[in-house]
């Protein structure tokens, strides 16, 4: 019985080392059941570019889909009605959620030659490309099951005829001859699971096999450029304009500020100092439309002791003129009636008592009534410096009237600038402002020129104060391609690169040098020719890609 348990043991010795993953000799390599994710396998496609049509179709769960684009524009082409010349005959193709959808049974692996027939209104292009179909693509969807090495099952039949030949041997009366015997089986399995080994010129897979992720994924290649599949590229909105060589006029930047425009906006002042106090309605808030003469605050000005007397004594002293003159005036009127006095010398009477009452009026209202601060221009408060009971001195600003539909952009510049040239600004928020040249001074200030411009338009959401960066024409011509500042990107070691999309799914930086052209633009000067498509809308979001 002994001897039984020995073979046994052997055999599952040998079971174990026969399970053992294969191990790879010398230029030879085997796969990990935890190595990395593997790339995904690109599903069947083909591509295809004519007149103003790009297509690329692929072929997905027996199903052809079809993705339309415009050539120039990479914009996707929904409306149009296509056509395909399959193996089974044309069949028309169903558009569907943004693309086109064909049910493909005749995918079988091999190479088919497609024809694909577009309309799109008046216009109608013909596509020619040919599909292949690989047995690992049509495979690769079907769920991995369970594979049986055959070599394996081989050397499990010989370990169960060596353990039944043992059991027999142990049947023996005699066990002396049986113990070498079944150290001999022992040693022939083990050695037998040398099948799993690679030779030279020879691979194996290992037994838990990695499975390789259908689908399409964008990724970086290795040549730098980038593989983008066109779901991808609608998820991205991805946009693509042709470049040309023109001229162009060259620009300079220079630092801005926006300022109101001076025929439109003004300072609220008290002219004399004084406590502020709120009138009817209370102080307008910041953002609050005024119009010109509207009563924005009041100021009482401060009497002292010694203002109060002399002010007591004047009054005194206008009432007894006011009293005296009054009485000549009523003895004037007597004598006039009996024609002892002449009409003027009653008129010239009147007319002081009007005067002095007149003054006496506007003592007492200079002692009663505030300064009324109004508005000097219509517009929208943008500063204000007003609370109640607060003292304001002489020239002190309490509020600042503007029109924020006509501002201005203040400008330094180290050169003159030809007039009625062009200009643009651009804003922090990436926004673009067009001016008008309105004058530029004859006095440096921190040794740059002044140079004002108007911004054109009904701009709004803009603030005083705000800095731009204004783009502004020299004069000279430049030769070069026009492209948007979106379009421009700077690496990591600070190369400057723009995107050119060389095929329907692919795309490959381009180094260039480049200048600022306007707010809007950039001009490439060298790195890329003519007639080449430039990523215009998305190029940021390409550049992330890994």
């Amino acid at each position: 019985m002994t001897v039984f348990l020995s073979a046994l043991r052997a055999c599952i010795a040998a079971l174990l080392i026969l399970a053992q993953p294969a191990a790879a000799h010398e230029g030879h390599d085997h796969g990990d059941a935890k190595s990395a994710p593997l790339a995904s396998a690109a599903r069947p496609r083909l591509e295809a570019t004519s007149g103003p049509f790009e297509l690329v179709a692929l072929l997905r769960d027996g199903e052809l889909l079809i993705y339309l684009d415009d050539s120039q524009t990479n914009a996707p082409v929904t409306d149009a009605s296509i056509t395909v010349e399959t193996p089974k005959g044309p069949q028309p193709a169903e558009a569907l959620a943004g693309l086109y959808r064909l049910p493909a049974p005749w995918a079988e692996p091999g190479t088919h030659p497609l024809i694909f027939t577009v309309t799109l209104k008046q216009t109608a292009e013909i596509l020619s490309a040919s599909l292949t179909v690989s047995p690992a693509s049509v495979t690769s969807s079907k769920a991995p099951g369970l594979v049986l090495d055959p070599g394996f099952a081989l050397w499990v039949a010989v370990v169960a005829v060596l353990a039944f030949t043992a059991g027999a041997l142990l049947r023996r009366p005699s066990h002396a001859p049986t113990t070498p015997l079944l150290i001999a089986i022992a040693m022939l399995v083990a050695m037998g699971s040398s099948h799993a080994q690679a030779h030279e010129g020879h691979d194996h897979d290992d037994a838990k096999t990695v499975q390789v992720p259908s689908g399409d994924i964008a990724q970086r290649l290795a040549d730098g450029s980038l593989f983008v599949p066109k779901a991808t590229q609608r998820i991205l909105a991805i946009r693509t304009a042709p470049t040309q060589i023109s001229a162009h006029e060259k620009t300079v930047e220079l630092p801005g500020r926006i300022i109101p425009d001076p025929n439109a906006s003004g300072f609220v002042q008290a002219s004399v100092s004084g406590r502020l106090s709120a009138p009817d309605g209370g102080f307008p808030r910041l953002g609050t439309v005024v119009k010109a003469g509207d009563v924005l605050a009041l100021v009482s000005p401060p009497f002292q002791a010694i203002d109060v007397s002399d002010i007591r004594q004047k009054a005194g002293e206008l009432d007894q003129q006011i009293e005296i003159v009054s009485r000549r005036v009523t003895r004037y009127e007597l004598l006039a009636q009996n024609n002892i006095t002449s009409k003027v010398t009653l008129d010239e009477a009147r007319l002081e008592l009007a005067g002095l009452r007149e003054r006496r009026a506007q003592l007492d209202k200079t002692r009663q009534e505030p300064e009324r601060l109004v508005a000097p221009v219509s517009g929208t408060i943008a500063a204000a410096n007003a609370v109640a009971g607060q003292i304001a001195e002489n020239n002190a600003i309490v509020f600042h009237i503007v029109d924020p539909l006509r501002l201005w952009v203040e400008a330094l510049t180290f050169s003159l600038l030809p007039d009625q040239q062009p200009a643009t600004a651009l804003t922090g928020e990436s926004r673009t402002l067009k001016l008008s040249f309105q004058g530029a001074g004859l006095t440096d200030r921190s040794q740059a020129i002044p140079v004002h411009f108007a911004i054109e338009g009904k701009e709004q959401g803009l603030r005083v104060g705000q800095l731009v960066t204004v783009l502004a024409a020299t004069g000279q011509k430049l030769q070069g391609l026009a492209v948007p500042r979106a379009s421009v990107l700077r690496t990591a070691n600070g190369q400057t690169i723009v995107f050119e999309h060389t095929s329907a799914e692919r795309f490959e930086p381009r180094f260039v040098r480049v200048q600022p052209l306007d707010a809007e633009r950039a001009l490439i000067q060298e790195g890329l020719g003519a007639d080449k498509r430039v990523v215009v809308q998305g190029a940021e979001l390409l550049n992330q890609i890994r």
